[in-house]
């Protein structure tokens, strides 16, 4: 039996998803043993899982947000060599065929330490290949000196930033006797022997891709948690709306739009995620820490979240409009490309007012429920992964850089 590792960096909960997601799948083909190291820190929202469970430390939550915000490299050289060394034992102690990593960027480094092929679930709109541009997202210098100065600012020293961004990685290659590889944030976020792009191909523009970059199609998931009491109590007579801003959506965000909806006539789903919040007083306000996604979605006219790709995919593949309030580069990325398709909305969360989004909402709901424009062929198949695992298990690091 193939012995599958899973390591998944806990920042947010929709990198833990995604291998949970491909780990089931995997599974359910009675062909591999799988293991998935991650904190426990979502345990209670992803529920039992099919797959060995290995602890492993990442960065809080709230540091890696806080680091975002200030735009500021998340890892320094102490704490990937500490994430490296916890790999490579992890990697030592389950002695895997084949490894998948969601946003553990040490693993560019253990899986060569460990000579096990390695393949990295990411964006596209992350790829070095990706031909896009980089729209400014929430900093200090959109807050000092408005959006229009602060982009042109931001594509001044993005390159410079991005290259930053990369240099711890890099030393942390020499530190154990690699040769770095990193020109900038694209290359650590995306390295591997295999870089799966968990995206619908025709929505991000590429340059020509090497043999080992790939698109898998969306990876979605959804909560296993059983639909609240008030679910058979909700209308069906005007529009309805699902509001979740996911683990990484900024709260103070909710009671602005929980209100403007509120005044409105449509009924509104909110899962906050835990983030407390009372809708006292708004009898078209339905409110859960946690929903079904999938269900939740399948019922509504319009979504409006934090614009990360988990939640605009299943809202995309549902053909659902999309009101997406991004304030990372991440969700600034997802939603530039998701609004160029005519399904999606952007509102900068620095700029979001009752007014702008009483205005996105209309316009939503004109083009809401309208017929697919993606290609099933796009969408994500187990097929894709099993063909890389054996690839990979055949000829091992056969795209290696370190080779």
């Amino acid at each position: 039996m193939i012995r599958i590792l899973f390591f998944a960096e806990a920042v947010t909960l929709a990198h833990v998803a995604r291998c949970i997601s491909i780990a089931n799948k995997l599974h359910e083909q009675g062909k591999y043993y799988i293991g998935l190291a991650s904190d426990a820190r979502f345990d209670k929202v992803v529920g039992e899982t099919s797959c060995q469970r290995i602890p492993l430390y990442s960065v809080s939550s709230e540091f890696f947000a806080k680091r975002l915000a200030t735009g500021m490299p998340v890892y320094d050289v102490e704490t990937l060599s500490k994430y490296v060394d916890e790999d490579v034992g992890i990697i030592n102690q389950f002695h895997p065929d084949f490894i998948f990593g969601d946003f553990r960027l040490s693993l560019a480094i253990s899986s060569k330490l460990t000579k096990i092929p390695y393949a990295t679930i990411t964006n596209a709109y992350w790829s070095p290949y990706a031909n896009i541009s980089y729209p400014v997202p929430e900093l200090l210098l959109t807050r000092f000196f408005g959006v229009n100065f602060a982009q042109l600012l931001f594509d001044i020293v993005r390159p410079a930033v991005f290259k930053c961004h990369s240099l711890a990685l890099n030393i942390t290659c020499i530190k154990y006797g690699l040769q770095p590889f990193c020109c900038d944030m694209r290359d650590a976020y995306t390295h591997a022997d295999y870089t799966l792009y968990s995206d619908i191909e025709s929505l991000v523009p590429m340059h020509p891709l090497p043999k080992n970059h790939m698109f898998i199609g969306p990876v979605l998931w959804s909560v296993q948690v059983p639909l609240p009491d008030w679910w058979a109590l909700i209308p069906d007579d005007r529009p309805i709306i699902f509001v979740s801003l996911g683990s990484s959506g900024d709260k103070k965000l909710l009671p602005l739009i929980l209100q403007t909806t509120s005044r409105m006539p449509v009924t509104t789903i909110c899962a906050t995620a835990s983030k407390s919040f009372s809708c006292d007083g708004y009898p078209n306000v339905f409110v859960s820490d946690f929903l079904p996604a999938e269900e939740v979605v399948e019922k509504a006219n319009i979504v409006i979240c934090n614009g990360g790709s988990p939640m605009v995919y299943q809202s995309l593949i549902k053909e659902k409009a999309v009101i997406g309030i991004p304030a990372n580069l991440d969700q600034y990325l997802m939603m530039t490309i998701t609004q160029k398709t005519g399904k999606g909305m952007l509102i900068r969360s620095g700029k979001l007012n009752a007014t702008a989004l009483e205005n996105a909402i209309n316009e939503s709901l004109k083009i809401a429920n309208q017929s697919s424009w993606i290609d099933e062929s796009s969408l994500f198949s187990i097929e894709k992964i099993e063909n890389i695992i054996n690839e990979g298990v055949k000829e091992p690091l056969i795209n290696s850089v370190f080779q």
